[in-house]
């Protein structure tokens, strides 16, 4: 018994620093997420991917897309809350923050090291990789992330935009091309559709217009 408690009390440690490292952007899970507004989602499907590490052992992606405000990070989030409780590791970034993350390692002439050193999680979520702008900064840093982790380590990505407006993030169209390629190869591709919860929720706040 107390080495059956030793063991329980060892692994709960372990649980909670790998949900400390992934660094999620709020304490949701898949249960607090409003299904009921976004009627054509497959549930069972999410659900799945977040209770089955088999594609995270494979090295595969996962891509959620569009539309702006239905809830693409909370997706992100639970799911990568509920595999952590099945002992995998994560680590949770805006596409804006690993750029620069990655921009600062390129500069300091230490790239291949940072990415190497992501190695250490068995999944790595890429919010909103449509805000990342190539005329903003160097942007082949996420080419390269992307063309390490290929068939090795699984990428999360959401996105708002599809795949033919990428040009606009990474730095050359043959670098978005390859870029996708692997990206799709060995990959579970969601598209959400829906209204923004935001756009609802100001509508339902808006005052009534005169003489209606």
């Amino acid at each position: 018994m107390l080495a059956e408690q030793e063991h329980q009390q060892r692994h709960q440690t372990r649980l909670r620093r790998l949900l400390h490292e992934a660094q999620l952007p709020w304490p949701k899970t898949l249960a607090d997420y409003a299904w009921e507004a976004i009627p054509d989602l497959d549930r069972h499907q999410i659900e799945q991917l977040a209770h089955d590490t088999s594609w995270i052992d494979r090295g595969e992606n996962l891509l959620l897309f569009r539309p702006s405000g239905v809830g693409k990070t909370h997706l992100a989030s639970g799911i990568c809350r509920s595999l952590i409780a099945l002992d995998r590791s994560a680590r949770f970034f805006s596409g804006t923050t690993l750029v620069q993350h990655l921009q600062q390692a390129k500069a300091d002439y230490a790239l291949a090291k940072a990415l190497t050193k992501l190695d250490r999680y068995a999944l790595l979520v890429i919010d909103d990789i449509g805000y990342v702008r190539k005329d903003e900064a160097e942007t082949s840093v996420l080419f390269e992330l992307v063309m390490h982790r290929y068939e090795r380590k699984s990428l999360l990505v959401t996105s708002n935009q599809p795949f033919s407006e990428w040009e606009n993030v990474f730095s050359t169209s043959a670098m978005t091309v390859a870029a996708v390629d692997r990206l799709v190869d060995h990959s579970t591709i969601i598209q959400i559709n829906g209204e923004s919860y935001r756009r609802k929720r100001a509508r339902r706040s808006a005052p009534p217009q005169a003489g209606r």
